[in-house]
């Protein structure tokens, strides 16, 4: 079996991105593809969609959801050094959701409530199951609206509140679903930060890089740019989906990312670059080591990346894959979860079963392919209120599996 990848293989993989970025839909882009030793990157376009200078590879992206695989390894970290359990009540570190009652129904008042059956575990909150997300199916009930309207979420106008007032309006609210009982997305990714920080005394962001990214040589992952480094951030844009005009979302010079913020949101917050994001994904393919530094076990990494959704959990991840049509971009969309990311169960597409990882809506991808030894991760400053970016990431996927080369 060959090691890496067809030079014919290389060259349609970058022929595919460049065609996206002179359609003018994508400004500039990083990508980079490894296979056992063989690291491949491209940067093509610029940094603004007016031009402006050109991309680069240690250009730093706005990882969004893309962050919820990365992130999580500070609890598996905690899990090693039983620091944590799985099966302990989360309640001696978040009193806030000691006692939670549950919604009768879920379109129904939010004090039409039973008691929860059993507290909530650690478990609960690492597999997305402690009864409280983001629920594309339930948008517009009185319960997804008190979580929008307390500000639990981000990408909202208002950035979300400090971990303790944060947890203070959590606790405020019903579950949603009785624990262990339903997959539900994003909130459970920024509880695992309080969490973690609550356990260590330390902020998430501090741990984070105390474990894992200063181990990893990530010197540029972190939960804002520095000034003296901001001009390597391009502005995102999230277009118009009527008329596909480019719309600044956040922009690199006093936006949401130029400082530290009240919130480390281990669910969207992280900025980074193809490389820092490399050397996390080839530590898990590597069975939790860096060169000769071991930042996880292997067991701590075979549970992150296996599917722990049944079949009637799984249901409500597919709804939100493949109902919200032009995020159903593939990757993700083929089976189920396990910690903090998606994880293949069958083949849907070109690549194999047992693939992982995850998306932003920023325009972010990124996994690692335990079967070919393969990662992909391709960045962009264009967001997902339109097809544009998706598309270009769906076809990365399609060609980089074509490269490869035995």
């Amino acid at each position: 079996m060959g090691n890496g990848f067809s030079a014919t293989g290389l060259r349609r993989v970058r022929e595919v991105l460049t065609r996206h970025v002179e359609s003018g839909r994508i400004p500039g882009l990083v990508a980079l593809v490894g296979r056992g030793d063989e690291t491949y990157v491209e940067a093509i376009g610029t940094m603004r969609h007016d031009g402006g200078a050109p991309m680069r590879r240690d250009t730093i992206f706005r990882m969004a959801s893309t962050s919820k695989p990365v992130t999580i390894a500070a609890a598996m970290v905690l899990l090693d050094e039983c620091g944590l359990r799985l099966d302990d009540t989360v309640d001696p570190w978040l009193p806030e959701l000691a006692g939670r009652r549950v919604l009768r129904r879920i379109d129904g008042p939010v004090d039409d409530t039973v008691p929860a059956r059993r507290p909530i575990t650690v478990r609960d909150v690492l597999s997305s199951t402690f009864g409280l997300g983001m629920d594309m199916t339930s948008l517009g009930t009185p319960i997804m609206n008190a979580v929008f309207e307390r500000g639990l979420t981000p990408n909202l106008p208002e950035p979300m509140p400090e971990p303790d007032e944060w947890m203070r309006r959590l606790g405020e609210l019903p579950l949603m679903h009785q624990p262990g009982e339903r997959w539900q997305y994003q909130i459970s990714s920024d509880l695992v930060g309080v969490l973690v920080s609550r356990v260590t005394g330390q902020s998430f962001e501090e741990f984070l890089r105390e474990r894992v990214f200063e181990p990893l040589g990530m010197k540029d992952t972190g939960f804002h740019v520095p000034a003296d480094q901001i001009d390597r951030l391009p502005a995102l844009y999230a277009p118009d989906p009527q008329t596909g005009e480019f719309l600044v979302w956040d922009e690199a010079e006093g936006g949401r990312w130029s400082l530290p913020p009240a919130f480390q949101g281990g669910g969207g917050g992280l900025v980074s670059t193809v490389d820092d994001y490399h050397a996390y994904f080839r530590m898990l393919l590597n069975g939790g080591t860096h060169g000769s530094e071991r930042i996880l076990s292997r067991p701590a990494v075979e549970l992150m990346t296996t599917n722990r959704l049944t079949p009637e959990q799984n249901a409500a991840r597919n709804a939100m894959a493949v109902d919200n049509v032009h995020i159903s971009h593939g990757q993700g969309q083929h089976g189920g979860w396990g910690f903090g990311m998606a994880v293949r169960t069958y083949r849907g597409d070109y690549a194999s079963v047992g693939q992982f990882g995850w998306d932003g809506g920023s325009g972010t991808a990124a996994y690692a392919d335990p079967a070919e030894r393969l990662t992909g991760i391709l960045l962009t400053q264009v967001g997902a209120s339109t097809p544009d970016s998706m598309r270009l990431i769906h076809d990365f996927w399609t060609t980089l599996y074509q490269a490869i080369d035995g």
